[in-house]
């Protein structure tokens, strides 16, 4: 049952298809993960609610695409500015249905609403451009929005990961229907309701929930889908993009990551060990640009690992609306025996479990801050993303032995370092194979900067003046002023 603070805070979660909130038929249960109570109920949707909503992106996208890029970044801009002003109430929101404290919440809403402001000043700057050619002769290329985007967002960052798709679309010129994470729907919930009171054309933006591999078998295949827009998992891009190969469609794919810090010798031990710490557990570990595998030069290594613990223990743990508290449970129940077994797994390989590892007693999915040190290469956590508050650390002799190891998953999202050297630096930055490297500092992007992976991290960008191009076409036109 929802508490009194829950119901006063917790929205009511529809369909949003054509303009209009919808029940369903099904539903199932939202539950609160620092309690395991149930704050809300999910609409399912179905087969007829799913041609609904692309009858309804076809109306949108034929309004919108012909909308001027002004009017469009006035509404995205209009829509960013009233999630601002209702920062608390998503945070609050958030909180009940991720369980990260609120404070880190009330940071997620306004990294989301930068995305909107970024991406709406982009929209007023889709240059297309005119090459030079002979006399009689005219050749300029020009930029239109791909059409109907599906978009699929995760339950880690509720508002924020929807805020960078529909972001992207909006901005664009496309119609989307988004598909968001079941267990966190609040988050986006807000956002519609922001484009609706912002003044954004019904059939533009439709959100639904339900089966997630009956949508996805659905929506792709539909001819009209020109772009499959997914952060996910590895596995569930690999699925998707797949399906869309068969239809031919393109896809912006932001998946898994397992990202390396290098930690040289020269760095200062103590900061660079205090800032892994609390970005480690940031989010519950729950991002997938985390922080997770600490390369450690073996002469600071000892004095690395020993800051780091100094930090990790004093996590405070628990309900993300408490005072105090630097970190909540983990989001669902399906993540406890997965994270348990990569720590028993890598501590029968002969790994040196030395904080954590245990789901914490009572209600809740509380996993402890967990730090694994010494793990030999062949324990299933040194190749499988742990997304969650496990931190390996390692010692190694040489840079260019921890530029190999760093590169030794198959995932390639983010990676960091800390050193001063130029030497390193530039060693670091040429090798290194992420998509987005950071020195001595564990920030992976921010709106105003490209953001995507290589290898089985995915393909494409969000952010930056390259996050619209996936919602584009290029349309070459030449023209001859006369026959020839």
């Amino acid at each position: 049952m929802k508490n009194e603070a829950e119901m006063n805070s917790y929205p009511e979660i529809g369909l949003y298809i054509d303009g209009k909130w919808r029940k369903t038929v099904k539903d199932a249960p939202i539950l609160n993960p620092a309690t395991e109570e149930e704050i809300g109920r999910l609409p399912i949707a179905d087969i007829s609610d799913l041609e609904d909503a692309l009858q309804a992106a076809r109306k949108g996208f034929d309004i919108w695409r012909q909308t001027p890029p002004r009017k469009r970044s006035d509404i995205i801009l209009k829509a960013a500015a009233l999630m601002r002003e209702r920062q608390e109430e998503i945070a609050q929101s958030i909180t009940a249905e991720h369980g990260k404290p609120l404070a880190q919440a009330r940071l997620e809403v306004i990294r989301g609403c930068e995305f909107f402001e970024w991406d709406a000043a982009e929209a007023m700057r889709l240059y297309g451009r005119v090459i030079p050619s002979a006399p009689g002769q005219k050749i300029s290329v020009h930029h239109y929005p791909i059409g109907i985007v599906a978009a699929f967002s995760p339950w880690n960052f509720p508002m924020s990961q929807p805020a960078r798709k529909i972001a992207g679309a909006l901005a664009s010129g496309c119609s989307v229907i988004l598909k968001a994470a079941e267990e966190t729907p609040a988050g986006v919930v807000h956002i519609v309701k922001a484009f609706e009171d912002a003044g954004l054309p019904a059939g533009v933006l439709n959100l639904v929930f339900g089966i997630p591999a009956e949508i996805s078998a659905f929506l792709i295949p539909q001819p009209d889908i020109r772009l499959v827009a997914l952060t996910g998992s590895t596995i569930v891009g690999r699925q998707l993009t797949e399906l869309a190969a068969q239809s031919d469609t393109r896809v912006l794919m932001e998946l898994g990551g397992h990202a390396p810090v290098i930690v040289c010798e020269d760095t200062n031990i103590e900061q660079a060990a205090r800032s892994s710490a609390i970005r480690k557990y940031r989010n519950s570990g729950q991002v997938c640009t985390s922080p997770t595998r600490f390369f450690v030069h073996e002469s600071i290594y000892d004095a690395f690992l020993e800051n780091f613990l100094a930090c990790a223990q004093g996590i405070k743990m628990g309900n993300g609306t408490e005072e105090g508290i630097d970190m909540g449970p983990v989001a669902n129940h399906r993540r406890i025996p997965t994270l348990k077994a990569l720590v028993e797994d890598a501590f029968e390989k002969g790994a040196d479990l030395l904080l954590g590892g245990h789901r914490r007693d009572g209600a809740g999915y509380f996993f402890e801050p967990t730090v694994l040190a010494n793990v030999p290469d062949n324990a299933r956590v040194m190749q499988e993303e742990p997304f969650g508050p496990i931190a390996i650390i390692n010692p190694f002799k040489s840079l260019d032995e921890a530029i190999k190891k760093a590169n030794s998953v198959p995932y390639g999202l983010a990676g960091y370092a800390f050193t001063n050297r130029a030497d390193y630096i530039d060693q670091l930055t040429d090798n290194i194979e992420v998509g987005n490297f950071s020195i001595n500092t564990l920030e992976a992007s921010l709106p105003e900067t490209p953001f995507g992976g290589v290898k089985s991290s995915g393909y494409g960008r969000e952010g930056g003046s390259e996050g619209l191009d996936n919602y584009l076409t290029i349309k070459n036109v030449w023209h001859s002023i006369n026959i020839s």
